[in-house]
Formats: structure tokens, C-alpha cells, sequence
């Protein structure tokens, strides 16, 4: 345990998953003020357990469900209101509030950040970097314009697809109900290259294995996955599967291993331990390397989780797993961060060449409805024609 606590006391230990900010919506209708997250909480997360658990940095879940999903866990069916995006949105900006109003009440733990330089100044100065990722394409509406005013208001990564395809993609779900995997939609390819544009990292989590292999293959950043693992391990479809995984190796991502039980054993969920999430990251370091693996633990997002992983205090156990299986401290403290900052930083550089040699995509939904336009309003040009 020595070995472990000086690898997490010089380098950053970042999850790349978090669901307290929805219990704080679903509970607590976002009314903060009047509870006590320092210490004594029931859920995965408080401050002492992420102190306790040797915490450098958080990418907080801003989730929001997909229309007409019955529960956080069930798919949903086709997705009603697509082109009534209004609540969807709403929820998303107020759960980025939320979150960044938690951050700051707590400014003494929590620094947020949206650089990787800033990530790393914080854990330098003893505090957790708080980041923030949206979970679901539907949460923008289908609006590029949307996407970019969250990006300025603090959002970090973008999970393609929840549990419901949307106007950008085919979710695993929907592949799991037995339904046509058509990947990624034309849309859905302007949305990847204004991400790129952007330096949005792009989430595939939750994505059906074609739209994994659509975005690969004409992204221009690196992608993660903020809690996935290796469908070789457990056929889960919320898994990458091999070939994708090879791939991870030459985009330069990072696929950041979850803490559910169902997706660590379908057969006996009951039974899945801190050794489980290990089969995981070694058979991800085998297939895409070691400098291609994170954690993306779920915690708050899930009510069970593995023996030895039973909340965010625990993370020290998953580092001394790791080094039980024979892994090197360099490739550990890959693991435990230095990763994901590596991935995070070529996605900015990435965007800083492109904004070089292109403008704001404004390119529409096929199916977004307008307005009727108002006849007795100047007009900017004249008609044309034809």
C-alpha cells in the first residue's frame, strides 16, 4: 500500500465518471445549500471518501435520460420529442449549474477545470479537479449552435449516445433489442468534425460498436470512453469490442474502465470484485496498450458495485490490484491519470490546428421544424428566384 499511496500522491487519479450531480437533481432538486457534502453521505461520493481514496480529478456526469426512458437502466423506446428538445436541454444547463455551483461552495476541495494544464495545477495544489461531461447527444437538442455554448460554459465531453439512438447515432441498446446497427448519421459526422473543431472530447460510451468504428474512422482527435471496457472480457454491448480497441492504439485514446457489476459479470453480477475491473484494463492494455487505459468508475450512476470498489474511498485497492498483476508504476500512474491528460491535451492541440483553417459548422438537423416566417418583417435580400 506504500507503493500505491506514493504513486497517487505525485500523480492525479481521475475518474472519468461520476453520477452525484444527478442525485443532487433527482433528490435534491438541485437545492445544495442545505446539505452537508463534506462527510456522512449514503452514495459512493462525498468529500472524505474522495480524499480518503487518494482523488486527483473528476469528470462530473451531467446526465440527463433519454425521452421516455422508464428508468435510468431500461433503453428507451424511439425516441418521442426528438424535435421538442426544450426540457432536455433546460435539465442539462441546470445540472452544469448545479455542478459548478457544488464546485464552487466547496472551493476548499474542489478546483473546476477545463484544460488539462488546470487539472494538473490543481491536484499540485491539493485540490480535486472537478470537470464536466454531458452524457447523451440528445441533451444539445440537436443543435451544433447548443453544443458550442456548452463547450463555453464549461462541458469538457460529450457522450455520443445514452441509452436511445438520437440524431447523431445508433445506441447500444437499440443493437441489444435486436434492431439494425446503422452507426453514425450524417449529422452525426458534422457533429464529430465540430466536436474535433472544438477540442470536445468525444465520448463513446454508450454507443453501438458500428457508430464506435464510424467515429474512428473519421475523427481527427483522439476519443474516449468515459466508462466502457473490453467486450473480449464480458460481452456486454456496452463494451468495446477488439478491433476497436486495436484501433485506440493509433487514434491515441483512452477507454476508461466502469465499476458496474452488470457489465463486469452478466452471468453473476453479485459476484464481481476489484478483480474484475483489473481482467479489464490488462486485456485493454494487451490489445491498445497501456497508454490507451483509464478509470471511469460510474460510481453514483449505479446501485451496485464490485467487492473492494464499494465507493470512492476504495480507489487505492483497484492501484494495488493493478500492481499485484504485475503492472510497472509507469503504467499505472498511466491508468490512474496520466492518460486521460495526455489524450485530453492532443484534443486540444488538435482543435487549435483546426480552428486555424475552419469556421463554426452550421450545418442543421435534417428534421428540425422552423418557424413560419413573418411575412411582415424587413427583409435582409432581395427574393430570389427559382
Amino acid at each position: 500500500m506504500a507503493r500505491t499511496r506514493h504513486i497517487l500522491s505525485t500523480t492525479p487519479l481521475i475518474d472519468g465518471h461520476n453520477d452525484l450531480p444527478y442525485l443532487m437533481r433527482e433528490q435534491l432538486r438541485n437545492k445544495i445549500y442545505g446539505s452537508n457534502f463534506t462527510d456522512g453521505l449514503l452514495s459512493h461520493t462525498d468529500i472524505a471518501k474522495m480524499r480518503k481514496g487518494l482523488m486527483g480529478g473528476q469528470f462530473w456526469s451531467v446526465y440527463v435520460p433519454c425521452p421516455g426512458a422508464v428508468t435510468v437502466t431500461e433503453a428507451a423506446p424511439v425516441e418521442p420529442g426528438i424535435d421538442d428538445p426544450n426540457w432536455a436541454v433546460r435539465d442539462t444547463l441546470e445540472q452544469m449549474d448545479v455542478t459548478k455551483r457544488f464546485v464552487a461552495e466547496y472551493s476548499d476541495s474542489f478546483q473546476l477545470c477545463t484544460t488539462p494544464s488546470c487539472a494538473r495545477s490543481a491536484f499540485n495544489g491539493g485540490k480535486i479537479a472537478s470537470m464536466i461531461g454531458i452524457e447523451g447527444g440528445h441533451q444539445t437538442g440537436n443543435s451544433l449552435g447548443a453544443i458550442r455554448l456548452m463547450f463555453d460554459m464549461g462541458a469538457r465531453y460529450i457522450t455520443l449516445t445514452h441509452n436511445c439512438d438520437n440524431a447523431f447515432g445508433t445506441a447500444w441498446t437499440t443493437v441489444d433489442s435486436g434492431k439494425e446497427d446503422k452507426g453514425l448519421t450524417s449529422f452525426g459526422r458534422e457533429f464529430v468534425r465540430e466536436l474535433n473543431r472544438l477540442g470536445m472530447m468525444i465520448d463513446l460510451a454508450h454507443v453501438s460498436h458500428n457508430t464506435m468504428r464510424n467515429v474512428l474512422a473519421i475523427t481527427r482527435a483522439p476519443v474516449i470512453f468515459s466508462h466502457s471496457g473490453a467486450y473480449s472480457v464480458e460481452p456486454h454491448l456496452r463494451h468495446a469490442p477488439d478491433d476497436v480497441l486495436r484501433s485506440m492504439k493509433e487514434n491515441g485514446g483512452v477507454v476508461m474502465v466502469p465499476f458496474v457489476t452488470r457489465f463486469l459479470n452478466m452471468e453473476h453480477p453479485e459476484n464481481a470484485t476489484v478483480e474484475d475491473v483489473v481482467d479489464h484494463i490488462m486485456r485493454i492494455a494487451e490489445l491498445a496498450g497501456w497508454e490507451h487505459v483509464g478509470i471511469g468508475s460510474d460510481f453514483d450512476g449505479t446501485p451496485n458495485v464490485p467487492k473492494g470498489l464499494e465507493d470512492v474511498s476504495q480507489y487505492p485497492n483497484l492501484i494495488t490490484a493493478l500492481l499485484a498483476r504485475g503492472a510497472t508504476d509507469a503504467q499505472v500512474r498511466g491508468v490512474a491519470g496520466e492518460n486521460i491528460l495526455r489524450a485530453w491535451k492532443e484534443i486540444e492541440d488538435a482543435a487549435q490546428g483546426i480552428q486555424k483553417e475552419e469556421k463554426p459548422n452550421e450545418e442543421v438537423w435534417e428534421g428540425r421544424s422552423w418557424w413560419p416566417e413573418n411575412m411582415d418583417l424587413p427583409r435582409m435580400f432581395e427574393r430570389r428566384c427559382g
